[in-house]
């Protein structure tokens, strides 16, 4: 080539050329870059899930389609199993297989399309009814500490009826039973619920009321979530357990009522007292205050014994003053008779005196009458004195018998149980007060309260600590974010230090 020619390439600007490699690496960043984690929705197909545990898939709609891989770690979350025509919704980064150059999905999370429109549904009422104070527990009422009428709002061919009844049955089988029969799934549960529960409000013939149904998927127990149903359970006057579906399974019900269990079960164990721990209890205070009784009645016989020790025989007392006044008649008597001697002797003597004594008898037998009147009269006086103080005497004995200083102390004795009967409903009423402060006390300050204020704890899988600050992880550790509802399997995919 000549010199010319050398000149003419020297002066052309070199193009910069990127091998194949470094194209897809860069366009790959570039498109990571400016897509974080969306949420995509379509239906599968080619679904291939080989034995390393992955699966790969294709994502299409009416349109387009895009290749998709959920790699083992995060596929085993899933609670179904895919399947070719089933419609999902997906948690996808966008980014480029390197290998093929091929544009794809690597999803992070994959449920059913149906399901997931309810949960975000059911997560939206959530909030606002949170927002609106309708969960506080200030509105929370306490439930009763011995139902006699427990209303079951259900369905009567359902097992959550038949395990609540066995439950009832065996702790607390003196308790009544009203069913409200509804449906507990489909378009007229939500309403049939919130009937049952205006006709219970109208009649208030239970103490309590338990709404409960079986477990199930979200579509199931989706009547629950009904807010028109949240609003009802709210504006009842009747205490309200929610035991809807499975420990694990929760609904605006069971946030809106106010005691939650976690199964039907559960809530019948919560809704009554353990009859024969409560008739274990009974029993001992009813051996307690039998012991109280015989102490007492003891002591009162003891003092009895000792008052009738000292105590005359009303009858030795009586006698003696019979024979009083049979003693005092006796001398009357005998004075009468000396009185009349005497009297008798002077009417002698002076009729011997006497000249004339015609006169002097008429008037002395006058006067004789007169004195013997008076001595009549005055021994009657006597005998009524007598017989007064007789009655007086018999009155007094009778104001001291026990019989009366008995009945007394029995009157107190019922009057003490009465309120021994009271303190006992008192303190049961008070410590049950005490119990339920403290479990509020208790979920104030469990962690799991900081999780539903929107908080995560971090940990790294590979140590098993808790990730407090960046130096602790590098990039490509895989982490596990503990939320207040699951677990989210991630992947560090860059360290930013503050």
């Amino acid at each position: 080539m000549s010199q010319d020619s050398n000149t003419i390439l020297a002066s052309r600007p070199l193009k910069e050329v990127y091998a194949v490699s470094r194209l897809v690496r860069e366009a790959k960043g570039v498109l990571e870059g400016s897509f974080p984690l969306i949420w995509v929705e379509g239906e599968i197909s080619n679904l291939a899930m080989p034995g390393s545990g992955h699966i790969y898939f294709t994502l299409k709609d009416e349109a387009a389609q895009v290749r998709c891989a959920m790699f083992r770690t995060r596929n085993r979350q899933l609670r179904f199993t895919p399947k070719n025509g089933m419609q999902v919704l997906l948690r996808v980064r966008v980014t480029l297989y390197e290998g093929r150059g091929e544009f794809q999905l690597v999803v992070e999370h994959m449920e059913e399309a149906g399901s997931g429109a309810l949960q975000r549904a059911y997560e939206a009422l959530r909030h606002r009814l949170g927002e609106e104070g309708l969960f506080d527990q200030a509105h929370k009422r306490a439930l009763p500490t011995l139902p006699t009428r427990i209303g079951i709002i259900s369905s009567p061919t359902g097992a959550a009826v038949h395990d609540i009844l066995a439950v009832l049955k065996r702790r607390f089988p003196a308790v009544n039973i009203i069913l409200y029969p509804v449906s507990v799934q489909g378009k007229e549960a939500a309403q049939q619920i919130i009937d049952a529960l205006i006709i219970a409000e109208q009649r208030q013939e239970c103490d309590v009321l338990i709404l409960s149904r079986g477990g199930g998927s979200i579509e199931d127990l989706w009547s629950f979530n009904d807010e028109q149903l949240a609003r009802t359970i709210f504006a009842s006057t009747l205490p309200i357990i929610s035991a809807v579906g499975h420990e694990v399974d929760f609904t605006i019900a069971d946030f809106i009522a106010d005691v939650r269990a976690p199964t039907p079960s559960a809530a019948a164990e919560i809704a009554v007292p353990n009859g024969m721990e409560l008739l274990a209890t009974i029993q001992n205070h009813c051996r307690r205050l039998n012991l109280l009784i015989t102490h007492k009645l003891q002591g009162e016989q003891n003092k009895v014994n000792y008052l009738q020790q000292r105590l005359p025989q009303p009858q030795l007392v009586i006698s003696q003053h019979m024979q009083t006044v049979d003693r005092l008649e006796q001398q009357l008597s005998r004075a009468f008779l000396q009185n009349i001697n005497h009297k008798r002797q002077r009417l002698d003597y002076w009729s011997v005196r006497l000249k004339h004594p015609q006169a002097a008898i008429e008037l002395k037998q006058h006067h004789l009458k007169e004195l013997y009147n008076r001595l009549q009269q005055q021994f009657k006086q006597s005998v009524a004195q007598r017989q007064g103080e007789f009655q007086s005497l018999e009155q007094r004995l009778k104001a001291l018998s026990p019989i009366q200083y008995i009945e007394g102390q029995q009157n107190r004795l019922n009057q003490h149980k009465k309120l021994l009967d009271i303190a006992i409903q008192q303190r049961l009423q008070q410590a049950k007060a005490i119990l339920s402060s403290q479990m509020r006390t208790l979920s104030a300050v469990s962690p799991l309260r900081t999780l539903e204020r929107g908080y995560s704890i971090t940990i790294n899988e590979s140590t098993g600590d808790v990730v407090s600050d960046t130096n602790s992880v590098e990039r490509g550790d895989h982490i596990n974010v503990r939320l207040q509802q699951g677990h989210l399997k991630c992947e560090v995919i860059g360290v930013k230090h503050d």
